[in-house]
């Protein structure tokens, strides 16, 4: 049995614990590895080599941190596919989903060697007589990040690359049911050149989690996840006065308008509502069909039809099982409650099977209509690939049901008019917004920007707002006076 590691100190080892968890194949349920929840002593290790290390790690030249990164950045796009293929076991990805996981968390590292200009501060000559006022960014000193398991490349990659090129140090907590791959990230980036304990890797459940977060020398923490988890974090870290960024739970909604280009709506549609399994923040979840858009239900249930979910190398799988048989579980009861509270369900998913992999947590594509904003098909997070359709009559009625939403993630409108798109931007009360686009994650260079109960927090993850969350700004005020130059023979300073 495959025994995952921890990353102490520089140094992957055996955990002396007693208490492991499987790694499970959710296509098949193959134990592939055990997880061992780190003891007490080892997180003390790993915080104490995070301690010591940026002690020596912030006086680094920010232009050679960023050089580790150019170098992990290339070491990353060579081993790409090996890493997508680690996903595609552990998590149950497509082989094309996967690689999309892997390739969003390179352009962050990307990002990240950028440092040099991101940490530039700001300088205002004679703010009054003979008087020079600037600012510099310095990092905070020890940061964590708790990641989530639906993309164990891509959101690591978030975190640690762009702390730790900043100046920090880190302590990753992946999470334990995907770790092989967050593990293989840290061997090439220690092939990369990173030194001895700039970032350590401890896993673990809940206790591991509150170790971190009641440890007074960590800055700041770093999560995605749950809406329950991530309000537990933030509450609790911030209670021990760090700095918090959660991005949590999302209900995104894809308008749909009677101008749009219907084959290409009903297309992104279908793909951003059961792509990766549902199992994304980002992905739609219900679509608002406006005027006679509704009459387009029919063609998108035809197009639900010829998706399938399947094994990670089938070419034909639209995508791959859910996570875990609690989570399938969790998505079948919501089904359930679908029917039973009233909405018509066009395709339901819940028996399908897999030839060859039985075992597996398949859910087939589900489809609902006649949904109302009462039931707990529309109020749970399904994270699932199941849809759910509202139809209204303006555009105005489908930014009130958005607005009305608790969450704020992300939100799409499909249209030929640049008017209604201008106006929709203008008024949604959601982070990140696509037009013409299913799911708007931003480019790093921008940062994910989650509003309402999709993120706790005041900067947000990535680009210009996750450089200010892992640094400190420190203004200087400085007055030379000419009359100190030392002049003669015996001058104290060498002007020349």
């Amino acid at each position: 049995m495959v025994k995952v590691p921890l990353y102490i100190n520089g140094e992957m080892r055996q955990s002396e614990s007693n208490e492991w968890l499987d790694v499970v194949n959710p296509a098949n349920q193959e134990v592939l590895a055990q997880v061992p929840l780190a003891t007490d002593s080892e997180i003390d290790e790993a915080i104490a080599s995070a301690k010591e290390t940026f002690k020596t790690w912030k006086d680094v030249p920010v232009t050679e941190r960023a050089r580790i990164m150019m170098r992990y950045a290339a070491l990353l796009k060579e081993h790409h596919d090996e890493l997508a293929t680690i996903i595609c076991h552990e998590l149950g990805k497509t082989f094309e989903d996967a690689k999309g996981d892997v390739w969003r968390g390179i352009e962050v590292v990307e990002q990240a060697a950028n440092a040099p200009a991101l940490m530039m501060g700001e300088t205002v000559e004679n703010v009054a007589r003979n008087i020079d006022t600037y600012s510099y960014m310095q990092p905070l000193g020890v940061c964590a990040g708790i990641t989530p398991f639906n993309f164990p490349a891509m959101i690591p990659l978030w975190m640690f690359p762009m702390a730790i090129v900043c100046g920090n140090t880190f302590i990753l907590k992946p999470s334990e049911q995907d770790p092989l791959t967050p593990m293989r990230l840290v061997e090439l980036f220690e092939e990369a050149g990173a030194p001895k304990g700039v970032l350590q890797v401890i896993h673990g459940t809940k206790h591991q989690v509150d170790r971190i977060l009641d440890e007074p020398s960590v800055r700041a923490i770093s999560f995605v996840g749950s809406c329950g988890v991530g309000e537990y974090i933030y509450s609790r870290g911030t209670a021990n006065l760090k700095r918090v960024q959660a991005c949590v739970g999302a209900k995104n909604h894809m308008v749909i308008m009677p101008d749009a280009k219907k084959e290409r709506a009903i297309s992104n549609l279908v793909g951003a509502s059961v792509g990766a399994a549902g199992q994304r923040c980002m992905g739609i979840s219900v679509a608002v069909f406006v005027g006679q858009s509704k009459e387009w239900i029919n063609e998108l249930k035809e197009e639900f039809t010829k998706v399938r979910p399947g094994v990670w190398n089938d070419p034909e799988a639209a995508y791959g099982p859910q996570t875990s048989p609690q989570a399938k579980a969790r998505i079948l009861s919501i089904i359930e409650s679908g029917k039973a509270q009233g909405a018509t369900c066009l395709i339901d998913g819940s028996d399908f099977v897999v030839e060859g992999y039985e075992k597996g947590n398949w859910i087939g594509p589900t489809l609902f209509t006649d949904v109302t904003r009462e039931m707990d098909l529309y109020k749970e997070e399904i994270f699932g690939p199941v849809l759910a359709c509202i139809c209204v009559d303006t555009l105005e009625e489908a930014i009130k049901i958005i607005n009305e939403s608790p969450y704020g993630n992300g939100t799409s409108l499909f249209t030929a008019c640049g008017a209604a798109a201008r106006k929709f931007q203008h008024e949604i009360e959601v982070g990140q917004v696509g037009i013409n686009v299913p799911i708007p994650v931003p480019l790093p260079f921008f940062s994910f920007t989650g509003w309402k109960g999709s993120f706790y927090g005041d900067q947000h993850t990535y680009g210009k707002q996750g450089v200010r969350f892992y640094t400190e700004t420190k203004t200087i005020t400085a007055r030379w006076f000419e009359d100190d130059i030392a002049t003669g023979p015996n001058m104290s300073i060498n002007l020349r």
